[in-house]
C-alpha cells in the first residue's frame, strides 16, 4: 500500500488528535531512522500503523488479541497494552503487512521487548519522543536519541519503568526485559 493510501486509512480510523500523534510519530521516526541507518519505508510503515488500533474498544482489542493467542501476553495486563498486538494483527490481516519486523515494532511498540531490532527501537523511541510530549524530562530523551539509539532506549526504558511504579501499575514482563537488555 503506498503511504498516502496508508496515511488515509489510518487517518479514518483514528480521532484527529491521534492521527496527528501518529503523523509526528511518523516525522520522529523517519529522521531516527535516517540518523541510525534503518529503512525510511519501512519507518514510515511502521510508525504509521503503531497505533492503528489505539481507538478500539477494550472489546475489540481483547477479541483480537486472543484469537492471536496473546503472543506479547498482554490481556493480563492494563489494556493500554493490547493496542500493540492488536495492531500487528491488523497490519498483517488488513494491510498486508508480512516484513516480520515491521510487525514487530507494532506489536512491541509499548512494552519493549529484549533483544529488539534497530526498527523496533526506533519505534519505540520515536513515539516516547515525538514533538507533541511534554513531560518532565522530555528533553533530556530527545537530546539521548540525537546522540545513539542505544542509549536513547535506555533512557526511554529507564522513563517508562519509572512512571509505572508511580501510578502503581504492573509492569510487563517485556518492558523489564527491555529495560535490562538495553542495558548490556
Amino acid at each position: 500500500m503506498e503511504s498516502e493510501q496508508l496515511k488515509n486509512e489510518v487517518g479514518r480510523r483514528l480521532p484527529s488528535g491521534r492521527y496527528q500523534h501518529v503523523l509526528r510519530v511518523t516525522g520522529t521516526a523517519m529522521i531516527l531512522a535516517d540518523r541510525f541507518g534503518e529503512d525510511k519505508e519501512k519507518a514510515e510503515t511502521a510508525a504509521l500503523l503503531h497505533d492503528v488500533a489505539k481507538a478500539m474498544t477494550k472489546e475489540e482489542l481483547k477479541r483480537i488479541v486472543e484469537s492471536e493467542g496473546d503472543p506479547a501476553g498482554v490481556l493480563g495486563f492494563h489494556h493500554e497494552l493490547w493496542h500493540g498486538p492488536a495492531g500487528a494483527a491488523i497490519a498483517r490481516e488488513e494491510f498486508g503487512i508480512r516484513d516480520a519486523d515491521i510487525l514487530a515494532a507494532v506489536r512491541f511498540h509499548t512494552t519493549g521487548r529484549a533483544g529488539m531490532s534497530c526498527l523496533e527501537k526506533i519505534i519505540f523511541v520515536a513515539d516516547m519522543i515525538e514533538p507533541g510530549r511534554a513531560f518532565p524530562g522530555i528533553e533530556g530523551l530527545r537530546a539521548e536519541a540525537e546522540r545513539s539509539l542505544d542509549s536513547a532506549l535506555v533512557a526511554c526504558s529507564a522513563h517508562n519503568l519509572q512512571y509505572l511504579a508511580s501510578v502503581r501499575t504492573a509492569i510487563h514482563p517485556d518492558t523489564l526485559r527491555c529495560y535490562n537488555d538495553s542495558l548490556s
